[in-house]
């Protein structure tokens, strides 16, 4: 699996159809993106949802965790469990990549 993260709108799909040669069609199919709203709520249950997001070839996340920390103590654990997710989803994967700017980190593995 590869897994990529990094801020919003900084060109995750792109880079990730860029590099694997996918049409839109392709990423649908293959890939799973914002998987950080999927770990709201599931704080238990972060181990089983990562194995089953790890099944995918494609795993996008956007990262939560910057800027200001949020008043509600529901948006802070949200932040928290889509933190941990992210760390679950990176031990499991063989390549991970960073995007920010349209520009790709490898911090795991291979460049796809």
């Amino acid at each position: 699996m590869i897994f990529v993260t990094g801020p919003l709108f900084a060109g995750k799909r792109e880079y990730i159809r860029t590099a694997l040669g996918w049409t839109e069609e392709e990423l649908a199919q293959r890939a799973v993106w914002d998987v950080q709203d999927l770990a709201a709520g599931q704080a238990e249950d972060l181990e089983v949802l990562a194995q089953t997001l790890a099944h995918h070839e494609v795993v996008i996340a956007t990262e939560v965790g910057g800027g200001v920390v949020p008043v509600s103590a529901h948006q802070r654990q949200s932040r928290e469990a889509a933190g941990r997710l992210a760390c679950l989803l990176a031990q499991r994967a063989e390549v991970v990549v960073r995007v920010c700017c349209g520009l790709p980190q490898v911090l795991k593995g291979e460049q796809p």
